[in-house]
Formats: C-alpha cells, structure tokens, sequence
C-alpha cells in the first residue's frame, strides 16, 4: 500500500507555529524550549536560513550518554545538520521511507525556494494514515451496506 497524499496536507493539519533556535543557544535552552512546547525537535535556524535540526535523541545519545553538560554545549555541536528535509510536494510514502532510510523521525519541509515550511515528525504521518484509512473504512462499510 502507498500513501500518495503529500506532506503539505499533514501540513495544513498541524499548528501553524514552528519552533526553532539559534545555533549559538545552549542545549540546556533547546531542551527547555521543547519542555515548554511539549515537542521533540526543534528547527535550528540563523534567521531565517535552515542550519540544522535538534532533537531529545539528539540530547540522550551526544550530551547524556557522552557524560556532557546541556548547559555547556551549543546547540552547534550537537544537531543534525545539514538537516534531512523534504519538499511540500514529497508524498506520505516516500517521507516515511526518508525517515527510516535516514533513521530521524523528524523532517523539516523546505519550499523550492529555500523558505523553511514547517516539520513533520513520525507521529504526525502515522496519525494521517490511519485517519485516512478510517476514512475508507467508513466509505467502504456505507457502499457495502448500501447506505452510500
């Protein structure tokens, strides 16, 4: 099964608001403003050119486990960059085979022209499958029992 919708439409679904920080914050203040927003990734922007992406995994594997200070640390040191992005018009399906191919669960969607769109993460695309598939669903027990 592939899922052709694009990733413009997830999109539209979420909160127009997107969250990014500075290259030069600390990790400490990453992990406060995601504590803040209740997400898992932040957009590492130096105006409004895209530098990176940071992530709690991002923390636990490059500050916890290596021992390091969240307060100490730049943002810089630690994110992904350059992030792994997508365009508006990338489908459902190559996104999430972007993701496991590249092992992120976050993807920054970037416009043709360099404009930073907004983020997707995995949980936004698993949540627009199965809405999707409910949908059907429901279209296919109408048609079935004849109330369509």
């Amino acid at each position: 099964m592939q899922v052709l919708d694009r990733v413009s439409i997830v999109l539209k679904q979420k909160a127009q608001q997107v969250w990014s920080i500075a290259p030069s914050a600390t990790v400490y203040d990453a992990l406060a403003l995601m504590a803040e927003k209740e997400i898992g990734s932040l957009l590492v922007m130096d105006g409004a050119k895209l530098r990176g992406l940071v992530s709690e995994r991002d923390y636990a594997r490059k500050i916890i486990l290596k021992g390091r200070s969240s307060k100490d640390t730049r943002v810089e040191e630690i994110m992904i960059s350059p992030p792994v992005a997508v365009s508006p018009d990338t489908s459902i399906d190559d996104a999430m085979r972007i993701m496991t191919e590249n092992r992120v669960r976050h993807l920054p969607v970037v416009s043709t022209d360099g404009a930073t769109m907004g983020i997707v993460s995995i949980g936004d695309l698993v949540k627009w499958i199965i809405t999707s598939h409910e949908e059907t669903i429901e279209q296919l027990q109408s048609y079935i029992s004849g109330s369509a």
